[in-house]
């Protein structure tokens, strides 16, 4: 026998309400899922994920890296494990030891500051011009600090020395991730780069118009705008809109 279905008092509305609910938990769970951009070298894609702020991971030939790894941003419970985890100064967001902790591997090679060290003991300091392979992956350490930027009429905020940007060699293409810096001379002799993360979290990095600075000067392929807080990164791609040697891609990354 047929069952007849009867429209209720009240049935629909219920019916609407946890549809929505539905798509409100379908919009969020898509909102807080990462942009991911593939950059393609001579060696298979490096795969880039743009958690947020400082913080990026990237894949390449099976292994992972995270840059930056920062809880506040991300369930790292959910995220691959590290093969490589780089860490550009100690600042907590930035050096977050509860994030690493969660990332990290048994094999897991970490490589940041001396005064990183200090307050995670256990990972491979690299100053400002050093190298280091790992796998088929070169690192390099590059100065990252602040001329302008100042706690103080004395005190910077990022001094010179003591924080890292890095520029990954992975297969035929370089990426460099500057770090909190500004637009420094060691960055505007910068050679060869395909892919850069430059900085403008006001008061503490640089301002559009340095970014714009130093990639004129440097020339990266690409320039994702990075770690901009509330900094509007449409005014970089104004101020280098008649560059055409540099393309510029906007990625949340506050």
């Amino acid at each position: 026998m047929k069952r007849k279905f009867e429209n209720t008092a009240g049935s629909a509305p219920v019916y609407l309400f946890v549809i929505l609910l539905i798509m409100n938990a379908m919009n969020s769970q898509a909102q807080s899922s990462p942009a991911k951009d593939d950059i393609n070298t001579s060696e298979g894609p490096a795969g880039i994920t743009f958690i947020g702020h400082g913080t990026l991971m990237i894949s390449f030939q099976g292994k992972i890296i995270h840059i930056d790894p920062y809880g506040k941003l991300a369930d790292y419970t959910k995220l691959p494990k590290a093969d490589l985890i780089l860490v550009t100064h100690e600042h907590g967001d930035h050096l977050d030891s509860r994030a690493i902790d969660m990332v990290k591997k048994s094999g897991s090679l970490i490589l940041y500051t001396g005064k990183c060290a200090t307050q995670y003991p256990g990972g491979t300091v690299l100053k400002n011009g050093d190298t280091r392979t790992f796998e088929n992956i070169r690192i390099e350490a590059v100065p990252a600090y602040n001329i302008v930027n100042k706690r103080d009429a004395t005190n910077v905020f990022h001094p010179k020395g003591e924080g890292n940007g890095y520029i990954l060699t992975l297969g035929d293409k370089r990426i460099y991730i500057a770090g909190d810096t500004e637009n420094t001379p060691e960055m505007k002799t910068l050679k060869n780069i395909d892919v850069a993360f430059l900085p403008m979290n006001l008061p503490y990095t640089m301002t559009p118009e340095m970014v714009a600075d130093a990639a004129k000067a440097f020339k990266p392929r690409v320039l994702y705008p990075y770690h901009y807080g509330e900094t509007d990164p449409a005014k970089v791609v104004e101020l280098l809109k008649n560059n055409k040697e540099i393309e510029v891609r906007i990625r949340p990354m506050k």
